[in-house]
């Protein structure tokens, strides 16, 4: 086996792609791929490998263009509504349908609907020969009948000219042209049943590493369902390539090998995800080395740092990382160019961009470039930009991502506040249509999320999770529409109006009812540490699981410790955080925690038993002039429905008598 080795780049992405494409083009591994021709009514999105010449002319003859009659122009001189003119039928005016050919000697067409037809009188036996007829060529064409004209017509009027359209020998479609319908129906048109284009790009994807097990598995710990491959796969297909989902194989570098020396005879490009970093089982570099070189090993992005690029056998290979935010964002930055070179096409555009208000303050490592996920919102004139989880293997950030942040390398990071420039990963319209709720989590919001969708298409609700005291300042700052909050008093035992008073003194808000429900411990099933009460988070050997500070979860517990006179400080894990009552309930069920205070909707979602202790309520805050904006009154419609709320309650743990109600204004 290769010896193994560490890499110690931190290369500019600017620069590795330098290095990757040189190598590329000195082997003419970036040259445009050669055509196939394939039948047109297949082509949709293909790109043209030649140019498209026209076989025939369209029209190929010249074609009547309106259902009328085929007259000389010039015959037609003289004709106004004071003065008609009559032209013989049959001679003079000839009847013609759309689309045939213009009769020999005539040069124009009057609309039917611009003539009178005069007929002369008829014998009954005409009149029953003509009853015979079904269409007005025959019926005119078996009578003495002229046509009645107010107006001239001009020359090849409503007449389709022979080429109008397109010439023989013209050029229909350009090479490296990306096939639209309407491309297909002028290949059509123009003679052709079969275009050359280029063939698609073969993109080998290799899943590595132990201890991947295949999609519908149930994962043990330590396993990991493969998936990756399908996210990297449709990215292929989404830039106009073919995808090969490869077997995985474990971590071995053997067998990483023999699978990328295969892979390389029959694809452009091979993708190893995974073992790209400096572990004891990270050997793609290793592979990469004795089958061809690496020219980078290391670029400083984040996330993606410990990308490997290459060559091996002339053809491009890559290793990216295996959390899944990584390997996508990389794979996008470093393949989609080079996919988009083997199709005759420019590198993808720069994503549409805005400006946004940062909700919060943003720290980077100062030698790496990184792209931060935020989730994008329209509240007022003001387009804000809250930042989403940053970890790499966190691929819900990517899902409920509206936009990139990219941070510069050397920038220590962004000031809340700061105006930022926003690559959008959906379009401006949704960003648009977005209702930004930034607080307290609560499972129901999800369900809100989902219901307003499906009633509202293109209306969508956004939803930040920063606790009960970050959605109250960002409403302060005019960052959301509305805040989730259960802020408990402790002086007056009151929910949230006294915060409301106290943060948003200027502003006019609505406090809306939306649930009461029951806060108490989740722990493991059974509850095997038999955890009753608060003062058992004191016992040796329990350990607990808080929520952030600011969050209502913690202003509740913080209060009920002081009036049952426990000391935090007793309290082993009071000083962790998670950020949501699911984060809370996934910690228990892994057994990183024993304990930790939620809602009993968390508890029940993942199979966790609970101990109730409180109920509180869990309202819902709007500055008025987004209450009574008309973009909120789908979501307010919602809320006011019993159906929803009976939805609401089979969640468990969950009281709707105030849904809907205003509580309070201020």
């Amino acid at each position: 086996m290769a010896k193994r080795r560490i890499y110690l780049e931190d290369i500019p992405l600017e620069e590795a792609l330098a290095r990757w494409w040189a190598a590329m083009e000195e082997a003419g591994a970036a040259d445009p791929l050669p055509g196939e021709p394939v039948p047109a009514a297949d082509a949709l999105g293909r790109v043209t490998a030649e140019p498209v010449w026209a076989r025939l002319s369209s029209p190929h003859y010249h074609a009547v263009a309106m259902d009328g009659y085929a007259v000389r122009a010039e015959e037609t001189r003289g004709a106004t509504e004071t003065s008609p003119l009559r032209l013989q039928v049959g001679s003079h005016a000839i009847p013609v349908d759309t689309g045939d050919p213009l009769p020999q000697g005539m040069n124009a067409v009057i609309k039917i609907e611009d003539t009178q037809l005069i007929a002369e009188p008829q014998s009954s036996k005409s009149k029953a020969q003509n009853a015979q007829h079904a269409d007005r060529k025959s019926q005119i064409a078996n009578r003495k009948s002229q046509i009645e004209i107010l107006a001239p017509v001009a020359p090849w009027q409503h007449v389709r000219p022979m080429g109008e359209d397109m010439v023989a020998s013209e050029l229909v479609l350009p090479a490296n042209h990306k096939l639209r319908p309407q491309d297909l129906g002028a290949i059509v048109g123009s003679g052709h049943t079969m275009v050359s284009v280029r063939r698609k790009p073969r993109v080998a994807i290799l899943p590595t590493g132990t201890e991947l097990v295949p999609p519908g598995s149930e994962p043990r710990p330590g396993e990991i369902l493969e998936y990756n491959a399908i996210m990297l796969a449709a990215k292929v297909e989404e830039w106009g390539g073919e995808a090969t989902h490869l077997t995985p194989v474990p971590d071995d570098f053997e067998a990483i090998k023999t699978s990328v020396a295969a892979a390389l005879e029959t694809h452009d490009l091979v993708v190893v995800n995974a073992g790209s970093s400096a572990g004891s089982e990270d050997y793609t570099a290793d592979v990469f080395r004795e089958l061809g070189r690496v020219l980078v090993h290391g670029i400083a992005i984040r996330p993606g740092h410990p990308v490997i690029l290459g060559m091996a056998h002339d053809k491009p290979v890559m290793g990216i990382p295996g959390y899944p935010v990584s390997a996508l964002l990389t794979f996008d930055l470093l393949a989609g160019p080079l996919v988009a070179r083997w199709l005759g096409q420019p590198a993808p555009p720069r994503p549409e961009t805005l400006q946004a208000t940062l909700t919060r303050k943003v720290f980077s490592p100062a030698g790496e470039e990184e792209f931060l996920r935020v989730a994008v919102g329209q509240v007022g004139e003001r387009v804000v930009a809250t930042p989403l989880p940053r970890g790499a293997g966190i691929i819900m950030s990517l899902v409920r991502a509206d936009g990139i942040l990219r941070i510069p390398r050397f920038s220590q990071g962004y000031e809340a506040g700061e105006t930022v420039t926003v690559e959008l990963l959906r379009p401006p319209e949704i960003i648009r249509n977005s209702i930004v709720i930034i607080g307290s989590h609560d499972l129901t919001l999800d369900l809100l999320a989902d219901r307003l969708a499906q009633r509202n298409p293109g209306l969508r609700l956004s939803s930040s999770h920063v606790g009960s005291l970050g959605g109250l300042l960002a409403l302060q700052r005019n960052e959301a529409h509305l805040a989730g909050s259960h802020l408990l008093d402790e002086n007056t035992g009151e929910y949230n109006a006294d915060y409301i008073r106290r943060l948003l003194p200027d502003r006019r808000i609505v406090l809306l009812g939306f649930v009461t429900r029951v806060q108490g411990l989740i722990v493991p099933p059974g509850n095997p540490k038999s955890i009753q009460a608060m003062e058992d988070l004191t016992r040796e050997g329990v350990m607990f699981i808080n929520r952030q500070r600011g969050s209502g979860t913690r202003v509740l517990l913080d209060h009920e410790l002081k009036r049952r006179g426990i000391d935090p400080r007793n309290i082993q894990g009071y000083e962790r955080q998670e950020f949501t009552h699911l984060a809370v309930a996934a910690a228990v069920q892994s057994g990183a925690a024993d304990c930790g205070l939620g809602i009993l909707a968390a508890a029940r979602a993942l199979g966790l038993s609970f101990v109730p202790l409180l109920e509180e309520r869990y309202d819902l805050v709007f500055p008025a002039e987004h209450y009574e904006s008309e973009r909120l009154q789908p979501l307010l419609a919602l809320i006011r429905d019993p159906e929803f709320a009976a939805a609401v309650e089979t969640l468990g743990g969950y009281g709707t008598v105030q849904m809907g109600q205003v509580l309070g204004e201020f």
